[in-house]
């Protein structure tokens, strides 16, 4: 038996690719940036996520609603190569994720 998904499912899929990928694109930080939203795993508690700023060598600024997202200024240029070594999953703009997020 061959199970049919609806063919406007495709275009669903599509539309949520493309929204996905423009606002990952949108909202990343750019290299050098004095303060960052790092987002670590999903389900890490932010005492998790302030555990591996402090051992990325990051100065936390401060935490948000979400607990997995912490702002953090990286004390030098390889800042945000540590907090991916660290953990993190992505590099924030904070002012452009917290107008898109209310983070």
């Amino acid at each position: 038996m061959i199970i049919r998904w609806p063919s406007w499912l495709n275009a669903a899929a599509l539309l949520t690719a493309s929204f996905v990928a423009i606002a990952a694109l949108a909202l990343q930080a750019r290299p050098g940036a004095e303060v960052v939203a790092v987002v670590f795993p999903p389900w890490w508690s932010v005492a998790d996520a302030i555990a591996a700023a402090a051992a990325a060598e990051a100065d936390v600024v401060r935490t948000t609603m979400l607990p997995s997202i912490v702002v953090v200024r990286p004390r030098d240029r390889d800042g945000l190569a540590r907090l991916r070594a660290a953990g993190g999953l992505m590099a924030l703009d904070p002012r452009a994720a917290g107008a898109c997020l209310n983070i």
